[in-house]
């Protein structure tokens, strides 16, 4: 919880509104729980002050914290970025994208799908900078995850499980374990992944 304060960004001009939706669903899914500020607190492991200052939309948070808070909760990781209407057909500029990255900026995800509607599959493109290791905590049970590397090199660990993949390389695993991505080349790493639940949310 000491670090809560390096988990956490000030949003900049182009994360405020993905972190004003994030905070207001978040407060939105807490409440319609009965769940105080303290008791998600407790549960994912973060301190109270940064869950209020996420929920008011005055911290963007990292792609570490969205996990410990939606594991907390539950929920799937895209829950906390829900909204907006449904339509037949839907783009995603990339130079309007919203990306989410780690604490130390070493590992950036951009969502490749809307995020309104029930769904039990989400869609990510992945960078991992050069010699960096990004660790997720296991996700909700039955949840997997399938990885295509297009570009460098990325070892995954998986529970006591170590995979190394090149580009092309694909790979499929249960993400109801703690995880973790690496990068042990020179240059940056670029993978793609689908992530299934196993029940449909939205």
């Amino acid at each position: 919880m000491l670090d809560d304060a390096l988990e956490a960004v000030k949003p900049d001009t182009s994360a405020d509104e993905l972190g004003e939706l994030i905070g207001a669903n978040l407060k939105r899914i807490r409440t319609k729980r009965g769940l105080s500020l303290e008791a998600l607190a407790k549960a994912a492991g973060v301190s109270r002050a940064m869950i209020g200052q996420i929920e008011t939309g005055r911290s963007m948070p990292t792609i570490g914290l969205l996990w410990k808070i939606t594991s907390a909760l539950d929920i799937p990781f895209s829950t906390l970025m829900g909204g907006g209407e449904r339509a037949n057909l839907r783009v995603m500029r990339a130079a309007d994208a919203k990306l989410l990255t780690s604490k130390d900026g070493s590992f950036t995800s951009r969502a490749l799908f809307p995020f309104e509607g029930d769904r039990k599959t989400e869609f990510y493109e992945l960078v991992v900078k050069p010699r960096s290791l990004e660790k997720a905590s296991a996700h909700a049970p039955g949840t997997v995850e399938n990885i295509v590397v297009t570009k460098g090199r990325i070892e995954i660990s998986v529970g006591t499980e170590h995979v190394a993949l090149d580009a092309g390389d694909a790979t499929w695993f249960n993400a109801d374990l703690p995880h973790s991505y690496a990068n042990p080349g020179d240059e940056e790493a670029v993978m793609y992944m689908v992530i299934t639940y196993a029940q449909s949310v939205g």
